[in-house]
């Protein structure tokens, strides 16, 4: 007899709901689950394939490593957990002993996942607010418009299935989220109007839409032209922004010399266009606006998004039907950001404002800020140049910064200086290579979650389904025996992660929601009720949606975004004739999990670089040749394989990152990795920190066809 579990995937950010049957031969199928209000059913190859090929990947960590002779020589002894956690303890007493405990840092994906709570409350009891996450590189200027303008957004596309008109900007729905994409289909079988804002032609535009075939890193200048019309023809809603909107007075005079003809040449866009759209989306009662990671990934993105961020308010669509909804808490349930915000649960002001970047960036970093995260670049110099202070320990887990973080190179000599390095992983990847210890984590379907989805409304929960294979731990088992070793060193500064055990996180989690876990573990998921405009509370110092920021305003900083010409991204110079776009979503990877994985490697073996067939035919370039990329003082390069896509404007090449390979050795080969040429700047965003990794000067060269198997390095 077969066995039906309710439970939700965890390969993405994006938490599909999911049915997982075991049979009576103990066998896994997984599916997606059509009654999550959430996803609705849709699932990805990442979560259908990924999830299950992880428990038993041929590469997986199974038990704690420890290092013999040099970094980074592959060199490793199988250790028991007590040796291990002595010698990840070790190092990181002898650390904070001799440099303070502002000298350890930990790095996780970010607090979408579990995980980033317990790194974050790990170091906050060593006394160090320094964690880094991924997140300034993906949804950090989106998160931080929301949080200053003071929208509290529950992601962006909940209302699809409702809405009249659907505008994506700079969002690929077809590789980035299968919920959105499976009903912005359903949406525009209905009737749904479309307008796809995007450099590329994206497969959102097969659907029938209307494509604004914008410059790249030019959307503000569109946003702002939008703002201009808007309030010219007096298209607000005058109800809302009377009662609800604080600045518009500043706005209004802000936006005037913003016209669509002077936007228009900046976009590259006919005026028609950006007229047509303003007056489309202003007056369509039911229209909602995705905004994608096409926008953090540019110096200004934060502005960026805050323009589209104040015509969503300008024009009423603010959680209401077809709209853009507001999150919907469940009184008593506490989130993971929860966790990272609550008082009981941080340090002393004092020592958060010494967080690494916290004064460049207090709205990204400081003890006021989004993230409550350090500035990346800035932990990297401090690892490598001990200034602002040295940072000489780093604690990892679930993630992979020598791969997804910009300037590859850098990020690898910061690793190996380190005098202690600690990862809790899965798989052996270029991180963990670089390891004193190794500390074997649980995969997904070894793990019970429970998680609020503002997506759904609902809170959302994930089965265990399968025992840890060896000795693997999740997170907080390891957070807690690790804090056990410290405090046995006398380490520990501050009793900050109180639970003992998973489940005892999870109870705490639910706390006085008045659910259970008995019930979510029964149910799969409980749907939160909400009502729409909900108004009552807007979490700004002036307690209404701030068009005029006082937040940016009270930093230093633009309170309402704007655009110079000098803004135009110049054309690239003759010896780099491309604009390169980075960041390219893929179904089958998310960004560089699943890159060792023989399935993964069947439906996309290579990376690859799209370009126009007129583009690569004035360069002498071939479909299907290996291709060298170069960008402007770099010495690195990459490695590629060309395709011809008519999708790509001409001058333009789109490519994905997160490649790596494992040799024969067992070494990671990272030379097919577009961050190996990229920097983390600066330039910087002037509000949160992140570098520009779009719209980049490149230059690409034929290279000679690798041997099969061959890794990349042998044969550039």
């Amino acid at each position: 007899m077969a066995e039906v579990i309710r439970s939700q995937c965890w390969e993405c950010s994006t938490f599909c709901g999911t049915l997982v049957t075991r049979d009576a031969a103990g066998r896994l199928r997984i599916c997606g689950n059509p009654d999550h209000p959430a996803s609705k059913g849709a699932f990805c190859i990442k979560g259908a394939a990924g999830a299950l090929a992880l428990v038993d990947a041929p590469g997986r960590v199974l038990h704690p490593l420890v290092r013999e002779g040099p970094r980074g020589a592959g060199r490793w002894r199988r250790a028991s957990w007590d040796e291990a956690l002595a010698r990840a303890a070790d190092g990181l007493a002898a650390v904070q002993a001799r440099y303070g405990p502002l000298a350890i840092a930990g790095a996780v994906s970010s607090a979408f996942f579990s995980r980033g709570v317990q790194v974050v409350q790990l170091l906050r009891a060593l006394g160090s607010p320094n964690v880094l996450i991924n997140q300034d590189l993906c949804q950090g200027c989106r998160s931080v418009s929301d949080m200053v303008t003071g929208l509290d957004l529950g992601g962006g596309g909940e209302e699809i299935e409702r809405a009249d008109l659907v505008v994506l900007v700079g969002s690929n729905l077809s590789a980035s989220n299968p919920s959105l994409w499976l009903q912005l289909k359903a949406a525009r079988r209905r009737g749904a109007q479309l307008v796809v804002v995007d450099p590329r032609r994206t497969p959102a535009v097969d659907l029938g839409a209307e494509h604004l075939a914008i410059r790249p890193g030019t959307d503000r200048a569109l946003a702002l032209g939008l703002l201009h019309v808007v309030v010219r023809e007096a298209l607000y809603d005058r109800m809302f922004v009377a009662q609800y909107c604080h600045g518009f007075a500043e706005l209004a005079a802000h936006v005037t010399p913003y016209t669509p003809e002077r936007m228009a040449a900046a976009t590259g866009l006919a005026p028609a266009q950006i007229v047509m759209l303003a007056r489309c989306y202003a007056t369509t009662p039911a229209a909602t606006l995705v905004l994608g990671h096409g926008l953090d990934a540019q110096v200004g993105g934060v502005q960026t998004v805050r323009a589209f961020h104040i015509l969503l308010a300008l024009t009423g669509h603010l959680d209401v039907p077809g709209g853009n909804r507001r999150a919907k808490r469940l009184p008593g349930f506490r989130s993971y950001w929860d966790f990272i915000y609550a008082p009981e649960y941080r340090l002393d002001r004092a020592t958060e404002e010494q967080i690494l970047g916290g004064r460049e960036f207090p709205l990204w970093c400081g003890p006021d800020g989004w993230a409550r995260a350090c500035h990346n670049p800035t932990a990297i110099q401090a690892m490598l140049t001990g200034e602002p202070y040295p940072v000489r320990a780093l604690y990892v887990s679930g993630v992979n910064i020598a791969v997804t973080y910009p300037d590859t190179p850098r990020t690898l000599a910061a690793l190996r200086g380190l005098d202690c390095l600690i990862v809790a992983t899965d798989t052996m990847t270029p991180v963990a290579h670089l390891a004193d210890v190794v500390l074997p984590k649980t995969v997904a379907l070894e793990e019970e979650q429970v998680q609020w989805q503002p997506k759904g409304p609902c809170i959302s929960y994930t089965a265990a389904v399968l025992p840890p294979r060896g000795e693997a731990r999740n997170d907080t088992d390891i957070a807690v025996a690790l804090l056990d070793a410290l405090r046995a060193r006398g380490v520990v500064r501050h009793e900050l992660l109180p639970w003992r055990s998973h489940t005892e996180f999870l109870r705490v989690q639910l706390g006085d929601s008045g659910l259970t876990l008995e019930e979510l573990r029964t149910r799969g998921y409980v749907p939160i009720p909400y009502q729409y405009r909900d108004y009552a509370r807007f979490r700004t110092p002036t307690g209404k949606v701030e068009l005029y920021s006082t937040r940016l305003a009270q930093h230093g900083l633009p309170p309402l975004p704007a655009w110079d010409e000098a803004d135009v991204p110049p054309a690239p110079p003759p010896e780099y004739p491309l604009l390169l776009l980075t960041g390219t979503r893929s179904i089958v990877y998310h960004h560089s999990r699943f890159r060792d994985h023989a399935w993964a490697r069947r439906k996309e073996p290579e990376p690859q670089i799209h370009v126009h067939p007129e583009t690569a035919a004035a360069l002498g370039l071939h479909d299907g040749a290996w291709v060298e990329g170069r960008l402007p003082d770099r010495p690195e390069t990459f490695a590629a394989r060309l395709r011809y896509d008519e999708r790509v404007p001409p001058g333009v090449a789109s490519t994905g990152m997160g490649w790596w390979l494992t040799t024969p050795d067992g070494a990671p080969d990272l030379a097919l990795n577009i961050n190996n040429c990229t920097s983390y700047g600066p330039p910087w965003d002037p509000v949160i920190g992140c570098p520009a990794t779009r719209g980049l000067p490149c230059q690409l060269r034929p290279l000679p066809a690798p041997v099969a198997g061959t890794p990349a390095s042998a044969w550039r």
